[in-house]
């Protein structure tokens, strides 16, 4: 169940997604002459107007082929003959549709599941706690930001704080109402025992401190997850480029099915495991916008850092770049984005065979 569950959130991902384009172009009156839900072989074909619609058989992506997308074209109606602006905004509206996607499934999640939100705010100190007194942290105190990065939700603080080796931080925490820095201080973990007789390593600071969950609060705490989730992007693309992580950790489209299927089965109840995968598919919704607006070739933000270079280029050299350049690029692009995509799903299976 949790496998076709998966499946079906990809295909509705995808399917948003290109409906972003497609419903962009109609409004900027561009000709789409074809619109796909995945890729391959065609498997329907209805044609409605001046647009084919398309259903085809590898579920890993889909199109809205609009007129004069990759060449100069007479037609008044071809993309490449529209305003840049409005070229931007069908370009944009792809990512768009799913991040507005992954806000609503999580706005939805947490408005049917959630009585409160537990807030990143000081609310005592354990005896032995070396944080607090005069020149640290006291109680009340709500963490805004560590090291430059904002703290949106209570998880954030052992986030923040687990991506760096060292014990001295810069902190901003929001006091009586306002901004308090608290640069290079030392934060560093001690054990401490509860009241079961269980030792731990701990700050040996308390959060107790809650939010109701209305509309206003549900609306908020949807906006700060899809927050963290691009922060979590990023954090990745860095880790992978710094080299903390590998291609072996990455993982296609049968790796994150495996990974929604196992969620779903883990979790104690039925309504639990549903919850679960909403929640991973709302993650997956923001994770697709952010990186199709990579600056990547073949991708939705290559193609933006194209026409923000020929527009700039135009506006000073009153000459545009011939678009086949720009085609030869997204067509090798293409072949080398599929052949990675190619070499992750075979890792994917052979890990799962494993």
């Amino acid at each position: 169940m949790y496998i076709l569950f998966a499946i079906l959130i990809f295909g509705f991902l995808i399917f948003i997604h290109e409906l972003g384009h497609f419903l962009a172009a109609k409004a900027s009156h561009v000709q789409v002459n074809e619109f796909s839900i995945c890729m391959g072989p065609k498997l329907l074909q209805k044609q409605i107007g001046e647009t084919k619609y398309t259903l085809r058989l590898l579920p890993i992506g889909g199109y809205c082929a609009m007129e004069g997308e990759d060449e100069e074209c007479d037609n008044p109606r071809a993309f490449s003959s529209a305003p840049w602006w409005k070229r931007l905004v069908i370009l944009v509206s792809g990512s768009f549709m799913n991040f507005l996607t992954g806000f609503v499934v999580m706005a939805l999640l947490l408005g049917l599941t959630s009585t409160a939100f537990r807030t990143p705010v000081v609310t005592g100190f354990m005896d032995g706690c070396t944080l607090n007194g005069e020149g640290g942290l006291m109680e009340g105190d709500e963490f805004y930001s560590i090291n430059g990065s904002r703290v949106y939700l209570f998880s954030d603080f052992s986030m923040l704080t687990s991506r760096q080796s060292g014990t001295t931080y810069d902190l901003v925490v929001i006091r009586d109402g306002e901004k308090v820095a608290l640069n290079d201080f030392e934060m560093e973990k001690h054990e401490f025992t509860d009241e079961n007789g269980n030792t731990q390593l701990l700050y040996g600071m308390n959060f107790a401190d809650t939010e109701p969950a209305n509309f206003g609060s549900v609306m908020k705490y949807a906006w700060y997850n899809c927050l963290d989730f691009t922060r979590m992007v990023w954090y990745g693309l860095s880790d992978l480029v710094t080299g903390a992580v590998g291609v072996k950790d990455m993982s296609g489209p049968v790796g994150i099915v495996s990974v929604i299927s196992e969620t779903g089965k883990e979790a104690e109840t039925t309504s639990e495991g549903v919850e679960n995968v909403l929640y991973l598919g709302a993650f997956i919704a923001v994770n697709l916008a952010v990186m199709n607006l990579l600056p990547i070739p073949a991708l939705d933000g290559g193609r933006v850092f194209f026409l923000l270079v020929n527009t700039l280029f135009t506006a000073i050299t009153k000459k545009k770049i011939n678009p086949k350049y720009e085609g030869y690029v997204h067509g090798a692009g293409m072949v080398l984005l599929l052949g990675f995509m190619a070499f992750i799903t075979v890792k994917d299976i052979l890990q799962l065979v494993g």
